[in-house]
């Protein structure tokens, strides 16, 4: 049986960013993978030890758009812990409302490009037409469908009003629905399951061996979940629960990402409802002293862990995080072994990578 090169990539029409894949075939199975990156590397952990430490607040939610808001969330949990820093309580609750909003969005994003590369546009329009609640929500609320800057040192930038607290209810309220019957869709509806039910398989073990994080874990089996085994914000004073599948295939991988939506929802009422009074941030800009430290949270796709150290001055000695994409893609060649080559499109979607913040 003859062996063949197939080159995906770096520019694709399935590759929602830039990265190379040079598939080995044998007839049409996939033998091996080999992934190139590096496209899009901009340099940005070094252009932050060239701005100061509250610039870096901006440059670290340009890393990523989707999961854009985990990225100053982390960064400022780094500061704040070299710093000293407590945040007020109602800070703490406002930030988990920012993340969870772009956790629903980042969700339907992605579940609806698995509906568009399995062939179901219906289930694909559905499913945006879902996520455009979500995007005027963040328009409405932020001023901004992507980057929400909602994060700084000591808190938060916005606030919500009576009237806007009302707006989310509302927004949450009209999505429940439409999530649950596209959750039924996925589940049921024959031709999607054919393409996604048994295909780019990651056993429990495999998983845990490659250190994979957020819902590829958890579709894996693993129940693995930064709010709920490390609560940071005020997820500790929340219920979480971490939603686990147990098939380890492109299907279990959307149902967690389907099911994580309503949870999201969930958080979501309870952060409102639970919201404390107080203020939003310190009332003054604080000094950042000498030290290093890690932070982590868990962004839409996973684990994501930054590592500051300082020296005292205004500009950061050296600022490096580490993003799910990267413990992720580790896992592809498993999931990638044996499969149709029509099929790699799907698997690689099902990780929901994110080149740029992994290239960074």
């Amino acid at each position: 049986m003859s062996t063949y090169q197939i080159p995906l990539g770096p520019v694709h029409a399935v590759l929602e960013e830039p990265i190379y894949f040079q598939l080995a075939v044998a007839e049409d199975k996939v033998t091996g993978v080999e992934i190139f990156a590096g496209y899009v590397h901009r340099g940005i952990e070094f252009l932050a030890m060239q701005r100061n430490i509250y610039q870096n607040i901006t440059l670290t939610e340009r890393v990523c758009s989707l999961c854009s808001n985990n990225h100053p969330f982390t960064y400022c949990m780094a500061v704040e812990k070299i710093a000293g820093i407590t945040i007020p309580p109602r800070a703490a609750y406002l930030r988990i409302i920012a993340d969870e909003s772009k956790r629903i969005a980042s969700h339907l994003f992605n579940t609806g490009m698995l509906a568009h590369l399995a062939g179901a546009e219906d289930l694909f329009r559905q499913v945006m037409e879902i996520r455009e609640v979500m995007q005027d929500l963040k328009e409405a609320v932020y001023g901004n469908r992507m980057n929400l800057s909602a994060n700084c040192v000591g808190g938060v930038r916005y606030d919500l009003s009576a009237e806007q607290i009302k707006f989310m209810r509302e927004s949450l309220n009209k999505i429940k629905k439409p999530v649950e019957e596209v959750t039924w869709c996925y589940r049921t509806e024959a031709a999607f399951r054919a393409r996604t039910e048994g295909i780019g398989i990651l056993p429990p073990a495999v998983a845990a061996a490659c250190g994979v994080v957020g819902p590829v874990a958890r579709g894996s089996g693993l129940a693995y979940d930064v709010r709920v085994d490390n609560p940071y914000a005020a997820y500790g004073e929340l219920t979480v629960n971490a939603v686990v599948e147990q098939h380890g295939d492109v299907a279990a991988r959307a149902m967690v990402r389907l099911q994580e939506i309503m949870a999201s929802v969930d958080l979501l009422e309870q952060a409102l409802s639970r919201l404390p009074d107080g203020p939003v941030c310190l009332p003054y800009m604080p000094e950042i002293p000498a030290g290093q430290t890690m932070a982590k949270s868990e962004a839409p796709r996973g684990e994501l862990v930054y590592y500051l150290r300082t020296d005292g001055t205004d500009i950061p000695q050296r600022l490096k995080w580490r993003v799910p994409t990267y413990q992720n893609w580790e896992a592809l060649p498993v999931m990638l072994a044996n499969s149709k080559v029509a099929d790699v499109p799907l698997i690689i979607s099902s990780i929901d990578p994110c080149v740029s913040c992994t290239d960074r």
